[in-house]
Parts: structure tokens; sequence; C-alpha cells
């Protein structure tokens, strides 16, 4: 419904009083549609009592190979959901899970405390879980959170290898903080300890290099590599 009325003297205006036009819809790409019609495959869906997860229909299964579904992190997500009922949805990139951190600092913590008593095995469980934790962080949630918490964790997990003689090991998950946080110098140390213990000293030395392109002011990184400069002679 439209009308003119008098705002000021001399001033005349229309104003639209009804629903505001609501966008055209984009055209469809037939292209991608067909390549979506074709992934698709459908699935009988069956839940929880409670409505709030999937299971398969047939075995009542959050993943069922029977059925080839897999339903975990649809659950997963779900059940932030049920548990954080004022979030809006999806919630801001900046809303962190303060518990979920205080459970990996906790856990992370643990380990280190049995590291420093010696007890690598069970430091690197401690670990283990405290890894486990980090990468259930809600998907709403900036990436960056996650590469910060996990690739602490995996750094000492590193450490805790390296005192158990597991080299294969530690140098994964050296690899891992460095794939995680690439800038960041102690993945590119836990990696050159871990060579050197392999005797690979130039490597050693080539990956500390490259920790000191990210961090040319690095303390620990330049100590060491002068360190494996004298065992080299240089």
């Amino acid at each position: 419904m439209s009308h003119g009325h008098t705002h000021g003297p001399g001033e005349n205006h229309n104003h639209s009083h009804g629903p505001p036009q609501q966008p055209a819809p984009p055209p469809v790409d037939p292209i991608l549609q067909a390549q979506i019609d074709a992934d698709f495959i459908p699935a009988n869906l069956g839940l929880s009592p409670d409505n709030n997860f999937a299971l398969c229909s047939a075995h009542s299964l959050e993943k069922c190979t029977d059925c080839g579904v897999d339903y975990t992190n649809m659950n997963r997500l779900s059940k932030l959901l049920v548990q954080n009922p004022t979030l809006l949805c999806p919630p801001p990139s900046n809303v962190v899970s303060q518990k979920l951190s205080q459970i990996v600092t906790t856990t992370k913590d643990e380990g280190n405390t049995l590291f420093k008593m010696g007890k690598h095995a069970d430091a690197i469980k401690k670990y283990n879980m405290a890894a486990g934790i980090a990468v259930q962080r809600p998907p709403w949630e900036s990436n960056n959170f996650m590469r910060e918490e996990l690739s602490t964790v995996v750094s000492n997990r590193s450490a805790a290898h390296l005192e158990s003689k597991d080299y294969i090991s530690a140098l994964a998950d050296a690899e891992m903080v460095i794939q995680l946080r690439r800038n960041w110098g102690k993945g590119h140390f836990r990696k050159a300890k871990t060579l050197v213990a392999m005797e690979r000293l130039q490597d050693a030395a080539d990956a500390l290099r490259l920790g000191l392109a990210f961090e040319p002011s690095n303390v620990e990184l330049t100590g060491f590599l002068a360190e494996i400069q004298e065992k080299q002679g240089n």
C-alpha cells in the first residue's frame, strides 16, 4: 500500500508500507546442480530417543558400516547446539569454547608434570588426550584456536617421544607442528633436536635455518644452530 503525505512545508513523499521486496534468488547452475545430484545418496535416517542425534534407521548406530553412514560429526555439532541453546546459529567465529580450552590446558599440564618426572610414556598418553580434545572445536570457531592449542600439545609430545628414543614418532610430530604453525620456531627446533639424535646434523642445521627465516631473532634456534655448526667443525 502506497500513499503520499506531507512531512513539512512543501515536502511531499511517497512511502510504501507493504512488506519489503525480497531479492530474486540467483539462477541455478545446471552443471553444478547435476554434480550435486550425481553425488547425492539418500539414506534412511533414524533419530535417538530424545530426537537430538541422527542414527541409521536399521541398527540405531551413529556410525554403521552396513548402512554406509557416519553421523559422528553431525551429531557432535548437534550436541554442542543442544548444550548451548542460547548460541546464535551459527555463532560468530570469535566465540571460543572456554571450557574446552581449559580441559586442553589442564590435560597438557598434567602431561608436562609427568614429563618432568621422567614418566614419558604416561606423558604421551596425556598429550594424546589433549590433542584429541583440541581437534573437537566447533566448526564455527576460527581455525587458529585449534592450530595454536594442537601445535603446542604435539610439540610437547614430540619431546616426549624423543626422550623415549622413538625418533620416528618424534620427527613426525615435529613435522605436524610445522604444518600447523609454520612460522613458529618451536616446531623447527623440535625437528632439529630429533635429527641430531638421528645423527643427521646437516638436516638439523637446515631445519633451524628455515625456522630462523620466520623468527630471525629466536635465541633458541640460533644457539642450537651454533652448537651444530661447532660439531660439524664450521
